[in-house]
């Protein structure tokens, strides 16, 4: 065992504690070890033993945790600890650094290696942040993506041959997988965890997990990794009480107890910190997973979420420890902030803010939507619920998101969210699509989005795939195919997302039309983007731009392709000398109900 490393456990630094604890196979048999400090006695039990817990007794080490060495204990041996408290109660629980459980409602731990040929040295060779590179997020839940022909889940390495062909197809640049860690509860997508070492065993092991990802990474697809950091699951066999003592979380009932039924971590403690720093480094450094999108952030910065209960000083703490360890040990790494607070420079470095890579722009979701839910008469009224993003945008570095979270509790779908009848929320929709990936910041849209679902996202079924039979959705998924392939092959739309260069307003004040029109640029073409948000039709609109030189529409969410009227702009126009919103040339173009058009033009 490693000294410096139990040493780093027990300060608060312990990167690799998964390392000393849990479950280590050893050529004739497995040792384990646990940390439970305050427990009277910990037993083992398992099948090596008929599962006696009077049995086999581990040994309190000098070091202060308990160990045991078992011969002839080997792979997927199904174990539990026994904790026995200062009382005398025994409590069965699983192991906090355990690397495998079984399906619930079972909770037993079991002996894994996590050794793996990996496949994919020029993927990690090559990783990158993305800051001046296409970052294009699908955000999917394994259990919901597809199931088999039985109505069962796909199994990791089953998933190679359904999610990775349809992710590339569609040009996404990464996935977003809603947590894997082991959970006992369906209905909360795993973010109510027990298994902070342990992946979900519903859809296999360990080894095809590494699979699947490998084949990710051979396929140029990122893998990104929801965590949760904040709140644990009360369940009796998991971490709450571990040792008969609140060792995890604090044992302040008014601090302890968050909104979801859960209990929040205590980050006054060392051996808290560790125990997380662990279990995301276990999935860097054995599954080579290359970002992490932490769970709840604002309940991090604020007790219970709420400002009004004053900071939590430890646990941000803790996050700038988290941010500055991975991005110093792990530089390719992308660490992002699921936040809903205003507190400011979460993706600044851990000096003066968090040190986030990149924060989920919430504010941007949250207007956009309610611009387009609203009628398009009163649109003109709150013109503000688009133009403001850019007044704060710089600010942070943001991920535009639609996530599994605005399409679940009676919310509606995104398609469904759009004003108006079943034609006029298609158009709409389209129209959102073509403003969120020309909008500055990287891209994430949860599974359906993209093929204009009516039904909310259900952890138990499947997408209901069987509605691209009908052309109006597969033009839709063709729509947004075509806008991943636009916005990875043109730098104008990720270059310069955090650079003031790479963007410039036409007419931000145009309300009364309820027209929109920006500039996107890069050094060395530009790309003008209109957004009718109405459902009126314009044959001549005039229009300022940048530069001389004819301008060729590339995209038009109006065309028939994609299910509209075909009202485009067929021929290359040639901007005009005319000063006009405060451009010195102009454009008079076509403009279909509910248009959105991008035009191409070279900068002169």
């Amino acid at each position: 065992m490693n000294l410096d490393k139990l040493k780093s456990f027990y300060d608060g630094y312990g990167m690799q504690s998964y390392e000393i604890f849990g479950a280590h196979l050893h050529e004739n048999g497995t040792i384990f070890r646990l940390y439970a400090p305050n427990a009277k006695s910990v037993r083992i039990i398992g099948d090596f033993n008929y599962w006696n817990e009077h049995e086999t007794f581990m040994f309190k080490s000098d070091l202060g945790f308990w160990e045991i060495f078992l011969e002839n204990v080997g792979e997927y041996a199904r174990y539990k600890y026994v904790i026995e408290d200062q009382k005398g109660r025994l409590v069965q629980k699983a192991d906090p650094y355990g690397f495998y459980n079984e399906l619930r409602p079972g909770f037993c731990s079991k002996v894994v290696s996590l050794d793996y040929p990996w496949q994919d040295h020029q993927w990690m060779a090559k990783r990158d942040k993305c800051f001046d590179k296409p970052l294009n997020i699908y955000e999917i839940h394994l259990g919901g993506f597809k199931l088999n022909s039985e109505g069962k889940w796909l199994n990791y390495y089953e998933m190679i041959d359904v999610v990775i062909p349809y992710v590339v197809e569609m040009g996404y640049t990464h996935i977003e997988l809603l947590p894997l860690n082991e959970h006992s509860l369906d209905q909360s997508w795993g973010y109510q965890q027990y298994g902070y070492h342990s992946i979900t065993s519903r859809y296999g092991s360990p080894y095809q997990l590494m699979m699947f990802i490998d084949a990710c990474h051979q396929a140029n697809i990122g893998v990104i990794m929801d965590v949760v950091l904040v709140h644990f699951m009360k369940d009796t066999f998991g971490l709450a009480k571990f040792d008969g003592t609140a060792l995890y979380e604090s044992s302040n009932k008014k601090i302890n107890e968050s909104q979801w039924g859960t209990y929040y971590f205590d980050f006054s403690k060392n051996i808290v910190k560790s125990f997380l720093l662990s279990s995301v480094c276990l999935w860097l450094d054995k599954y080579h997973i290359d970002g992490v999108r932490v769970d709840a952030v604002s309940n991090l910065i604020y007790f219970h979420g709420n400002k009004h209960f004053g900071e939590n000083k430890e646990a941000i703490s803790f996050i700038k420890r988290f941010n500055y360890h991975i991005h110093e040990n792990y530089p390719s790494v992308i660490t992002i902030a699921e936040d809903s607070s205003d507190y400011p420079k979460v993706t600044g470095n851990v000096v003066e803010g968090l040190g986030f890579d990149y924060k989920w722009d919430l504010g941007w979701m949250n207007d956009t939507l309610k611009y387009y839910e609203m009628d398009p008469e009163y649109r003109k009224y709150n013109h503000n619920l688009i133009n403001f993003s850019m007044a704060y945008f710089y600010s942070e570095k943001f991920i535009c998101p639609f996530s599994h979270d605005e399409v679940v509790h009676s919310k509606k779908s995104i398609v469904d969210k759009m004003w108006g009848n079943y034609e006029d929320k298609f158009r709409q929709c389209r129209n959102l699509m073509v403003y969120m990936y020309t909008h500055p910041g990287k891209k994430l849209n949860f599974m359906g989005n993209e093929i204009a679902s009516f039904r909310e996202f259900d952890e138990l079924k499947e997408l209901d795939w069987f509605i691209l039979q009908y052309p109006i959705h597969d033009s839709f998924k063709r729509l947004c195919r075509d806008l991943n392939m636009i916005y990875k092959s043109h730098p104008a739309f990720y270059k310069y997302d955090y650079d003031y260069k790479g963007f410039k307003w036409i007419d931000a004040d145009n309300n009364e039309q309820r027209i929109y029109s920006y500039v996107r640029f890069d050094d060395e073409k530009c790309y003008v983007v209109v957004l009718n948000m109405a459902p009126i039709a314009y044959e001549d609109f005039e229009i300022g731009v940048p530069t001389y030189g004819f301008y060729t529409e590339i995209m038009n969410s109006e065309k028939d392709i994609y299910g509209g009227c075909n009202m485009c702009n067929f021929k290359k126009i040639q901007a005009r000398k005319g000063n006009i919103h405060n451009m010195n040339y102009k454009l008079n173009i076509r403009v279909a109900p509910y248009a959105a058009i991008i035009f191409e033009a070279k900068l002169r």
